[in-house]
């Protein structure tokens, strides 16, 4: 650690720090487009140039003659910096001015607009009006870049954080600088666009609007849309992302930095992965009685109208049910349907009724639905449900021949375990059931024939993510219970369907493959009667009060040795080590 002077202000700097990271920790913003603090120095937009000096052991200060980027400048004990001098300001105006020579004035139609820096520094250190009389030079856009990504050349400032990102995170370098001088373009081969799984990644690391996801464009104003904290799910890596959306509708999904996760990026796997959301296979609604049953709907109506009128009849003896029950919420039905049906399925005997716990279920709602069958009867079998594997883990940068790099140079992984919590619901199920019943377990159990009733949880991406055999066994059981976010083969076999939600409309704690948990937080409701996994979990437990992640996280705390880490309290943006 030393001491710089930013603005007469003294600061405590790293031993890495350069002059940008310095003025962050006083306060003070230099305005900047091609440094990003995961990418190599090139020190090319000429933005952040500012004066600096020493300060000598006698106290006098000795200040260079020119201005220096500070990107490129260590910020040295000692270091005296000045980015308020009338030199500073009128560099940073030419620049500016420099810069938007040949830009489009087009902010009215750029998706940029609202997070893009010409914009805002041209209104923070720019001038009000441009000099220039001559027509601008105009440039093909161009749409083959990637399939996920637009380059509109007009905006480009040549900033080259898109071409570094190629070459030094994924390594795949498919974009580069073709031509010199005022004509310089960015490009790829055509026998090569920008289709890596981390290609979306330069959308979020071009500053001006250039590069543009085709997914999003043209789709929603970025200051109409509100943001919410959270996790994706895609795959045991964690990455920390920003869920944006309006209106009840999810527009896109961006990574947040977490150097504990992923860093600064995330694949475009889970970037453009979330469709599933708003898709047509979304369930609405709770269902008593298999698909395809004679009146089943009309059953669920009429004990709604059964369990309403008995509770009216005790306060007032006289009660007719209305024709009409579709304003009547089913789920104290239903809840009490799956309370009644696996208390009989569990008094039949030991291993009679599993639950397959998911691992997309959160820490919070596997301790809710494990505590509850404990509690009903402690001979009730927890199992963990499938853990989805894909491949080998795929790590970045690769090198020309597309190989993997050495693991001390690996600066991005994409993990084969498609799932976000193995490990915390293995804890959870280390805690009640003392050992982890893994899925191939409980179907050597299931072909045996010694289980009558399941509960599965599921929430699995893929409609297909168990077999049509599995399917077939299942529902020729005695009791069959699915909560699940969309319709598969097995939410149509169920005899109780728990209509649930997805990550994007749910809050708790995931644990990735590091051990570092970290919140999900909703930022959308789900669908008509659709309900988050937690809520129903502490419904069905009869829990008083409503669901409240961090209260649980607590109880956890006390009561789970594994997650002592998590105590009273938030876990922070950035999450918290809970086990190696």
């Amino acid at each position: 650690m030393g001491t710089v002077f930013i603005n007469d202000s003294e600061v405590e700097v790293g031993p890495k720090d350069n002059v940008v990271q310095a003025a962050r920790k006083a306060g003070v913003e230099i305005p900047h487009y091609c440094w990003h603090h995961d990418l190599s120095v090139v020190a090319s937009c000429r933005m952040c140039l500012v004066e600096v000096g020493e300060k000598k052991p006698d106290g006098t200060i000795a200040m260079l003659p020119r201005l220096v980027p500070a990107c490129q400048t260590p910020a040295k004990p000692g270091t005296v910096v000045r980015t308020d001098s009338a030199k500073v300001k009128t560099s940073q105006e030419q620049t500016l001015e420099f810069l938007l020579l040949n830009h489009p004035l087009d902010c009215s139609i750029c998706d940029q607009a609202g997070e893009c820096y010409l914009q805002d520094y041209t209104y923070k250190f720019g001038r009000a009006h441009s000099r220039l009389d001559e027509p601008k030079v105009h440039r093909e856009d161009k749409y083959h870049i990637g399939d996920q990504i637009a380059l509109f050349t007009d905006r480009c400032v040549m900033c080259t954080r898109c071409v570094r990102f190629t070459r030094e995170i994924s390594g795949t370098s498919e974009l580069h600088v073709i031509n010199r001088g005022s004509v310089e373009e960015i490009e790829v081969r055509p026998d090569k666009p920008c289709n890596n799984k981390l290609a979306g990644n330069v959308v979020d690391l071009c500053p001006v609007g250039a590069l543009c996801s085709k997914d999003f464009l043209y789709k929603k104003r970025v200051w109409w849309l509100k943001s919410a904290d959270s996790v994706c799910v895609g795959c045991s890596t964690g990455c920390s992302i920003t869920v944006d959306q309006n209106e009840n509708q999810i527009y896109r999904l961006r990574p947040r930095e977490n150097p504990q996760a992923q860093g600064s990026f995330m694949c475009d796997e889970g970037r453009f992965g979330w469709k599933y959301i708003h898709g047509d296979d979304r369930l609405t609604t709770p269902r008593l009685g298999r698909v395809g049953e004679a009146n089943s709907a009309k059953q669920l109506v009429g004990a709604v109208a059964q369990n309403v009128s008995a509770k009216s009849e005790n306060r007032t003896g006289n009660f007719a049910p209305p024709a009409d029950l579709t304003f009547i919420d089913p789920w104290p039905t239903v809840l009490d349907s799956v309370r009644q049906r696996v208390a009989e399925v569990a008094r039949k005997g030991a291993g009679k009724m599993v639950a397959l716990l998911s691992p997309f279920m959160t820490c919070e709602e596997a301790y809710l639905l494990a505590g509850y069958l404990k509690s009903v009867d402690k001979q009730i079998v927890l199992a963990m449900g499938p853990v989805p594997m894909v491949g080998e883990d795929d790590s970045y940068p690769k090198n020309h021949k597309g190989e993997p790099p050495a693991a001390d140079k690996v600066r991005f992984t994409i993990r084969a375990e498609k799932c976000p919590n193995r490990r915390g619901v293995e804890a959870i199920l280390r805690h009640f059931q003392n050992e982890v019943i893994t899925f191939e377990q409980f179907k050597e159990k299931l072909s045996k024939g010694s289980i009558d009733g399941v509960f599965v949880v599921g929430g699995y991406e893929k409609s297909d993510w168990l077999s049509n055999g599995i399917v077939s066994q299942l529902s020729g059981l005695s009791l069959l219970i699915v909560q699940d976010f969309q319709k598969t083969p097995l939410t149509e076999a169920a005899d109780i369907l728990l209509a649930s939600a997805t990550f994007a409309e749910r809050e708790g704690t995931v644990v990735n493959h590091a051990g570092l948990a970290q919140s999900l937080r909703p930022a959308i409701r789900p669908p008509a009667d659709a309900r988050p996994d937690g809520r129903i979990f502490n419904d069905l437990a009869s829990r008083k009060g409503l669901f409240h992640a961090e209260s649980l996280r607590e109880e956890m705390a006390s009561k789970i040795p594994a997650f002592k880490a998590m105590g009273p309290g938030e876990i922070g943006d950035l999450g918290i080590k809970v086990f190696e």
